[in-house]
């Protein structure tokens, strides 16, 4: 079985790539917050949160 005719199929979805650059801003500060959080900077990772939750407002 090689796949290539066993009438499976799937719909990927498409992202455009400005959701997709918001996704990456969004993924970008959820590890920046834990990381800063992690190492004890706790004002700089509430800021990073805050831009991760202002950012991904607009992936709605």
């Amino acid at each position: 079985m090689t796949g290539l005719g066993s009438g499976i199929k799937s719909k990927i979805a498409v992202v455009t790539l400005g959701k997709a650059s918001w996704i990456v801003v969004v993924a970008l500060c959820a590890v920046g917050t834990l990381l800063l959080a992690l190492t004890g900077y706790s004002g700089y990772s509430v800021v990073a949160a805050a831009v991760g939750i202002s950012a991904a407002i607009n992936l709605t």
